[in-house]
């Protein structure tokens, strides 16, 4: 396909190929087309609202944005492997649980976008530290690794992150233009 494509490209114009007699056309200008990245793309995008909180209720799987109080829009999520309980320590497999915030962005992430959530809070690292263990972090509301893309909402039938909420990269664009920092997030068993 690409052969073609460039042969297409190359090949010559109408111009160059016209017999002396005919009206010559101006030579095509190539445009360039560049590819956005998945940041770029989803701000290129308005959004259609501005989610100021969010209820993720692990017990359904179920990530709910809220406006001043009104509801805009739920998502399916897949979880940590491991659910059940709120996150202890590193590598539990566990989403963690409590009142969190929006702390940060990452374009460059290897699920395609991800919201930072701002967990641990000082008391789970006091916590953690008291019984001599890491509590873990890098919790995020992210897509999908560029392998597992095509995969789509097919993805929530197992859960399996380390203890991140995981949406479709279509979501996740979503989230990215609507979920601005600081924005509050309840993570409820």
């Amino acid at each position: 396909m690409l052969n073609v494509l460039l042969a297409i490209a190359t090949a010559a114009s109408p111009a160059d190929t016209a017999p002396d007699n005919a009206p010559r056309l101006a030579p095509e200008k190539r445009v360039e087309t560049v590819a956005l990245s998945p940041a770029k793309r989803a701000e290129s995008v308005a959004p259609t609202f501005i989610a100021d909180s969010m209820v993720l209720d692990k017990s359904d799987r179920k990530l709910t944005l809220y406006s001043k109080g009104k509801l805009v829009r739920t998502y399916a999520v897949a979880l940590g492997r491991d659910p059940v309980g709120p996150k202890q320590r590193k590598g539990d497999g566990r989403t963690p649980e409590g009142l969190y915030y929006i702390e940060a962005r990452n374009p460059q992430s290897r699920f395609h976008l991800a919201l930072r959530v701002s967990y641990p809070s000082r008391e789970q690292r006091q916590r953690a530290q008291s019984i001599g263990v890491s509590p873990g972090g890098d919790i995020m509301i992210h897509g999908l690794p560029p392998a597992f893309a095509s995969v789509g909402a097919l993805h929530r039938q197992q859960d399996w992150t380390e203890g991140c909420a995981a949406v479709t990269n279509e979501e996740i664009e979503e989230l990215w233009r609507s979920v601005p920092n600081g924005a509050r997030i309840l993570i409820q068993p």
